[in-house]
């Protein structure tokens, strides 16, 4: 394998690239993420969290899915966007509870699949759609869905809390197949009973209410190391990481394995002596956990292989969102 390659693939992956406009958000919509005292977490999670008391919060999240989904596979498109914000919840420790869409349409049969995608996805997850707003005569077809769920307010699992030191899970369900139609979409839920779907999601939240997680992310567009950047990014931390150690499907090349989407998969960290724990808990659940690194003082993602080292990822030189 080409190391230097691979690090290169990875850092101009468009899952990666493409979150440097968020940057743009941060800047001008920053006074008005916390105008109220409610607020617990505002921007730089996979969901937001607001206090309604009792040590309890609503976490908040919304995903737009890409057009190039959309255009190839309507079906897929709608499917997804119930997955990915059922993990964003999943992600912070929550239960998902509800969720709403905004439909754009142009052409009938798009429309179509897509509530089919969406409608299947509910049933796969177990969590209702319960309204949106539709534009039947829209110029492009597009699909954003927001979802509402809710955690205990002291055992939220945030991109915030990575400290130096502690121990990085990849966790990640390798008994799955690349999408036909899209091969860095590991799909891992499609064909599974929903059950254990289910279960995967709560699983974490299992993890997250007996304080075994430090701070985490479902993996995302940006990948593996893409999505663990964004967390250190967040946490203001460093990470060494150690390639070989990556939970991995044999049938997978590494640059495909690292620039891919899972259907479930997570970065976490927490102290070492839960880390044993974490792996065997959520191996009941078909999600291979394994320690790769640990969390450090810098502001560089390094990843080893072999007696090779590279630099994948500076906060000041090339950080993924600009998070500041």
């Amino acid at each position: 394998m080409d190391f230097k390659n691979l690090v290169s693939e990875i850092q101009e992956f468009k899952g990666v690239s493409r979150k440097s406009s968020i940057n743009n958000v941060i800047s001008t919509l920053k006074e008005a993420y916390s105008v109220s005292g409610d607020v617990v977490i505002d921007i730089g999670d996979d969901a937001s969290a607001i206090d309604i008391g009792n040590n309890q919060v609503i976490l908040m999240a919304a995903d737009g899915i890409w057009g190039d989904i959309m255009n190839v596979n309507p079906y897929w498109a709608g499917y997804c966007s119930v997955l990915v914000n059922v993990n964003d919840i999943a992600a912070m420790g929550g239960k998902p509870l509800a969720m709403v869409n905004i439909m754009s349409v142009c052409e009938e049969g798009i429309y179509e699949d897509l509530l089919k995608g969406l409608k299947d996805g509910c049933l796969k997850f177990g969590v209702p759609m319960v309204g949106g707003h539709l534009h039947p005569d829209a110029e492009v077809d597009s699909i954003g869905v927001a979802i509402v769920g809710i955690a205990q307010k002291n055992k939220l699992i945030t991109s915030f809390g990575a400290e130096v030191g502690d121990k990085i899970i990849v966790a990640i369900d390798l008994d799955g197949k690349p999408h036909e139609m899209f091969n860095l979409n590991w799909d891992t839920t499609y064909d599974k009973d929903a059950q254990l779907v289910r279960d995967q999601i709560t699983a974490v939240q299992y993890l997250a209410e007996n304080d075994c997680i430090k701070s985490g992310k479902d993996i995302s567009n940006p990948g593996i190391l893409g999505t663990l950047e964004m967390l250190l990014e967040t946490s203001k931390k460093g990470a060494v990481v150690n390639l070989e150690d990556i939970p991995k499907n044999e049938n997978i090349e590494w640059a495909d394995w690292l620039k891919s989407y899972p259907g479930s998969g997570f970065v976490f960290t927490a102290n070492e002596d839960k880390c044993e724990f974490i792996k065997e808990y959520l191996k009941k659940y078909s999600i291979e956990a394994a320690v790769v690194g640990e969390i450090t003082d810098s502001s560089s993602l390094y990843l080893n292989y072999g007696d090779e080292q590279a630099e994948v990822f500076n906060q000041e030189k090339n950080p993924v969102f600009l998070f500041r």
